[in-house]
Protein backbone atom coordinates (compact mmCIF):
# COMPACT_ATOMS: atom_id res chain seq x y z
CA UNK A 1 0.00 0.00 0.00
CA UNK A 2 1.39 3.40 -0.74
CA UNK A 3 2.40 6.11 1.55
CA UNK A 4 -0.75 8.13 0.34
CA UNK A 5 -3.10 5.49 0.56
CA UNK A 6 -1.79 4.71 4.07
CA UNK A 7 -2.11 8.08 5.38
CA UNK A 8 -6.05 7.99 4.32
CA UNK A 9 -7.11 5.33 6.04
CA UNK A 10 -5.06 6.37 8.98
CA UNK A 11 -7.62 8.87 10.49
CA UNK A 12 -6.64 10.86 13.58
CA UNK A 13 -9.34 12.05 15.88
CA UNK A 14 -10.73 14.04 13.40
CA UNK A 15 -13.47 16.22 15.41
CA UNK A 16 -10.37 16.78 18.24
CA UNK A 17 -8.46 18.14 15.60
CA UNK A 18 -11.26 20.39 13.89
CA UNK A 19 -12.07 21.98 17.55
CA UNK A 20 -8.64 22.81 17.77
CA UNK A 21 -8.46 24.35 14.30
CA UNK A 22 -12.04 26.35 15.21
CA UNK A 23 -10.56 27.62 18.49
CA UNK A 24 -7.16 28.91 16.96
CA UNK A 25 -9.36 30.46 14.07
CA UNK A 26 -11.39 32.54 16.39
CA UNK A 27 -8.26 33.80 18.64
CA UNK A 28 -7.06 35.28 15.26
CA UNK A 29 -10.02 36.79 14.43
CA UNK A 30 -10.25 40.82 14.69
CA UNK A 31 -12.27 41.43 18.39
CA UNK A 32 -15.03 42.77 17.29
CA UNK A 33 -15.68 39.97 14.48
CA UNK A 34 -14.67 37.37 17.27
CA UNK A 35 -17.49 38.34 19.45
CA UNK A 36 -19.87 37.78 16.78
CA UNK A 37 -18.17 34.50 15.49
CA UNK A 38 -18.04 33.12 19.28
CA UNK A 39 -21.87 32.98 19.61
CA UNK A 40 -22.51 30.43 16.64
CA UNK A 41 -21.93 26.89 17.47
CA UNK A 42 -19.33 25.14 14.90
CA UNK A 43 -20.89 21.43 15.16
CA UNK A 44 -19.52 18.59 13.09
CA UNK A 45 -20.79 15.56 11.36
CA UNK A 46 -19.56 13.25 9.43
CA UNK A 47 -21.49 14.26 6.25
CA UNK A 48 -24.62 15.26 5.16
CA UNK A 49 -27.98 13.39 6.36
CA UNK A 50 -29.77 11.78 3.52
CA UNK A 51 -32.51 13.86 5.14
CA UNK A 52 -29.94 16.81 4.29
CA UNK A 53 -28.93 15.58 0.47
CA UNK A 54 -32.85 15.00 -0.29
CA UNK A 55 -33.01 18.52 0.80
CA UNK A 56 -31.10 19.20 -2.07
CA UNK A 57 -27.19 19.22 0.14
CA UNK A 58 -24.81 18.02 -1.84
CA UNK A 59 -22.92 14.40 -0.56
CA UNK A 60 -19.69 15.85 -0.72
CA UNK A 61 -20.39 19.19 0.99
CA UNK A 62 -17.36 20.35 3.37
CA UNK A 63 -19.55 22.72 5.54
CA UNK A 64 -23.04 24.36 5.91
CA UNK A 65 -24.17 27.47 7.30
CA UNK A 66 -27.63 26.94 9.31
CA UNK A 67 -30.14 29.35 10.56
CA UNK A 68 -30.57 33.35 9.92
CA UNK A 69 -27.80 35.17 8.75
CA UNK A 70 -26.79 38.57 11.26
CA UNK A 71 -27.97 41.27 9.38
CA UNK A 72 -31.25 39.69 9.04
CA UNK A 73 -31.28 38.44 12.29
CA UNK A 74 -33.48 41.26 13.78
CA UNK A 75 -36.65 39.93 11.66
CA UNK A 76 -36.96 36.63 13.31
CA UNK A 77 -37.68 34.84 10.00
CA UNK A 78 -35.83 31.44 10.91
CA UNK A 79 -36.97 28.72 13.32
CA UNK A 80 -33.06 27.87 13.30
CA UNK A 81 -30.54 29.58 15.42
CA UNK A 82 -27.52 30.46 13.56
CA UNK A 83 -24.76 27.48 13.51
CA UNK A 84 -22.02 26.01 11.46
CA UNK A 85 -22.19 22.32 10.36
CA UNK A 86 -18.51 20.69 9.58
CA UNK A 87 -18.26 17.51 7.92
CA UNK A 88 -15.17 15.96 8.79
CA UNK A 89 -15.11 12.89 6.71
CA UNK A 90 -15.60 14.96 3.72
CA UNK A 91 -13.29 17.53 4.41
CA UNK A 92 -10.67 14.59 5.03
CA UNK A 93 -11.52 13.10 2.10
CA UNK A 94 -11.01 15.97 0.70
CA UNK A 95 -7.43 16.58 1.68
CA UNK A 96 -6.67 12.80 0.44
CA UNK A 97 -5.67 12.46 4.75
CA UNK A 98 -3.42 15.38 4.88
CA UNK A 99 -3.38 16.26 8.58
CA UNK A 100 -1.78 20.38 7.89
CA UNK A 101 -4.43 20.48 4.85
CA UNK A 102 -6.95 19.10 6.76
CA UNK A 103 -6.08 22.24 9.18
CA UNK A 104 -5.95 24.91 6.43
CA UNK A 105 -9.37 23.53 5.26
CA UNK A 106 -11.22 23.54 8.43
CA UNK A 107 -10.18 27.49 8.81
CA UNK A 108 -10.98 28.31 5.13
CA UNK A 109 -14.62 26.07 5.42
CA UNK A 110 -15.45 28.01 8.70
CA UNK A 111 -14.69 31.08 7.14
CA UNK A 112 -16.65 30.62 4.53
CA UNK A 113 -19.30 29.55 6.29
CA UNK A 114 -19.35 32.57 8.80
CA UNK A 115 -19.22 35.08 5.50
CA UNK A 116 -22.53 33.45 4.79
CA UNK A 117 -23.78 34.13 8.10
CA UNK A 118 -22.64 37.67 7.76
CA UNK A 119 -24.52 37.98 4.65
CA UNK A 120 -21.68 37.62 1.92
CA UNK A 121 -22.93 35.22 -0.94
CA UNK A 122 -20.53 33.28 -2.99
CA UNK A 123 -19.19 35.55 -5.32
CA UNK A 124 -18.13 37.72 -2.51
CA UNK A 125 -16.48 35.04 -0.85
CA UNK A 126 -14.66 33.91 -3.58
CA UNK A 127 -13.54 36.88 -4.22
CA UNK A 128 -12.14 36.65 -0.97
CA UNK A 129 -10.98 33.32 -1.92
CA UNK A 130 -13.28 31.49 0.93
CA UNK A 131 -14.93 29.50 -1.42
Amino acid sequence: MSKALQRRHRQPALPAMAQEEVERLLRSLPVDLRARAQTIPVTFAAAPTPAMQADGIEPDTLGLFIGEEFPDSAGGGSDLPPQILLFLENLWHFVDGDPATFRREVRKTVLHELGHYLGLGEDDLEARRLD
